[in-house]
């Protein structure tokens, strides 16, 4: 019976040390699911041409920098991109081809979406999310680089070990800040709370951020930094701090142009201090 069977799934939890989220991981087995495998089946299914991205991309979850990129006409669909669930598209700024992927929203959706870009040629991914604050820096908008971001999301847990962090790469962590033109955007650097359930951010857990120094919460950064150190791929996290948590009136303005001026100021100094890097070595 049903009713037995769920008694005896209980029982062998309670009888067994094991946490799903953290057990029988092997970290360092390779997946038998492959973003390569998917890529290809959609490219026969679509019968698409295998043709790469742009080597910098960009994660957009609310979608406001895409809407706003075809609203002006600067944004072309990407005719070859073979994922099932979104689509790609590409810009020039500076005279950099940019790839952008809209309202990919959340830790899994984020990590999915970044796999198949890098299997197709992206060298760098750059993530620009809406965020809530926690400690205030000022009056909302304002940006964050992620330097680390609280595993507080299932799914870095498939990419590391257990720990409390998943953070920026180091050299990003000095070079971004170190370069940064703040007469453009004001940037500030520090940890965030990347969660699964946003409508689950309680005061004790807010506070408890709070003590830790975390200076906001999104829903994608500690997957996306899981995913780097796993794989040694280029993920620049920015939180883009829009509210607090709907809490005051006026709550979620994101700026001119519903933050796609800032956005596009951002993406283009990480490109130029990315590349500078990437020469410099």
């Amino acid at each position: 019976m049903i009713g037995e069977d769920r008694i005896a799934e209980q029982l062998s939890f309670t009888t067994l040390p094991i946490i799903p989220i953290t057990s029988n991981k092997h970290y360092e087995d390779a997946s038998v699911f492959s973003p390569e495998s998917l890529l290809r089946g959609a490219r026969r299914q679509k019968r698409l041409t295998r043709r790469k991205v742009p080597s910098i991309c960009v994660l957009d979850p609310d979608g406001d920098l895409v809407d706003h990129l075809n609203a002006t006409e600067q944004a072309r669909l990407h005719p070859d991109w073979a994922c099932y669930h979104t689509s790609l598209h590409t810009f020039t700024r500076d005279e950099i081809e940019f790839g952008i992927i809209g309202r990919v929203v959340g830790a899994s959706f984020s990590v999915l979406v970044a796999e198949e870009l890098f299997a197709s040629g992206c060298k760098l991914l750059i993530s620009i999310t809406s965020a809530g604050q926690i400690v205030s820096l000022g009056q909302p908008p304002y940006v964050v680089l992620i330097e680390k971001a609280l595993r507080d999301e299932g799914t870095s847990y498939h990419y590391l070990p257990p720990a409390p962090y998943s953070h920026l790469h180091p050299t990003f962590k000095e070079c971004i800040p170190a370069g940064w033109d703040h007469l453009q955007v004001l940037l500030y650097a520090g940890a965030s709370w990347t969660t699964d359930a946003p409508f689950r951010e309680t005061e004790a857990m807010i506070d408890w951020c709070r003590e830790r120094g975390i200076l906001t919460v999104e829903m994608e950064a500690a997957a996306l930094y899981a995913l780097a150190q796993a794989k040694a791929y280029d993920i620049i996290c920015f939180a883009h701090v829009t509210n607090q948590m709907g809490q005051t009136e006026g709550d979620f303005e994101k700026g001119e142009a519903a933050g796609s001026h800032a956005a596009l100021h951002i993406i283009g100094q990480t490109a130029r201090l990315w590349l500078e890097q990437r020469n410099s070595m």
